[in-house]
Parts: C-alpha cells; sequence; structure tokens
C-alpha cells in the first residue's frame, strides 16, 4: 500500500499531531488549570516545554531532572521548564504521562508557594 495510512481533514496538514504536540498539549491543560487555582499567589510564572536538560559534565549521570525552575527577580518572571525526553521514558501509557506531568508540576507550584503539594491540588498523589 502507498501513500498515507490516514487523509488530512485539510490537504497540506498532518492529519495526526506530533509526540511533541501531544506532550505540549497535556502541560498546557494541566498547568492551566494549576496556574489559574493559584494565580494570585504565583504572581508571574512563565511555563516552557524543553526536549532535554543541559546536564553540567560534572552532573550525577545516575540522575536527570524532569523539571527546571528559576525564581524571578525584580520585572524577571519565574520560569518553570519541564523536560520532555525524561519524563516520557518513565511512563509507558498515556496515563501514567498525564499522572507524571501532573505531579511535575504540582510539586514545583507548591516549592513557589511554599506549601505542600498535595494542597496544591486535590488530583496529587505523594506515591
Amino acid at each position: 500500500m502507498r501513500g498515507p495510512g490516514v487523509l488530512p481533514a485539510r490537504l497540506g496538514t498532518p492529519a495526526l499531531r506530533t509526540a511533541r504536540e501531544r506532550f505540549d498539549e497535556l502541560v498546557l491543560d494541566i498547568v492551566t488549570e494549576v496556574d489559574d487555582r493559584w494565580q494570585d499567589r504565583l504572581g508571574l510564572v512563565e511555563y516552557a516545554v524543553e526536549d532535554a536538560p543541559q546536564i553540567p559534565d560534572d552532573w550525577d549521570p545516575s540522575t536527570v531532572p524532569l523539571s527546571s525552575l528559576i525564581r524571578g527577580s525584580g520585572a524577571r518572571p519565574t520560569r518553570l521548564v519541564l523536560f520532555r525526553r525524561p519524563i516520557e521514558h518513565r511512563c509507558e501509557t498515556r496515563s501514567e504521562l498525564e499522572a507524571l506531568v501532573l505531579t511535575v508540576v504540582v510539586e514545583q507550584v507548591a516549592e513557589l508557594l511554599g506549601i505542600d503539594a498535595a494542597e496544591v491540588d486535590p488530583r496529587y498523589d505523594a506515591g
């Protein structure tokens, strides 16, 4: 068989989203919910997704960070970056991926607010 397995709705556009696009959409959904709930206490937070972290040469090779939190100062906003590939490598199913992204976002927001992660989102499960 030749040709695409799925025809796009509009010619010239992909019929299926890439893994990166699906991950970005998942992060956006979770971040939007958490940010809406805590916006008054969070202030200006910039959320981002990068494929992988840049790890220094002296980093312990047995651990890979899943996210990075850089606190803002002055006019610079706080920046929360999730690393897509390390998160995806730890998950086998879509539900595991959703749970891990939620966990990472909630734990970082809890650190920013200085509260327990369970208070940030009722779906958070420390286990």
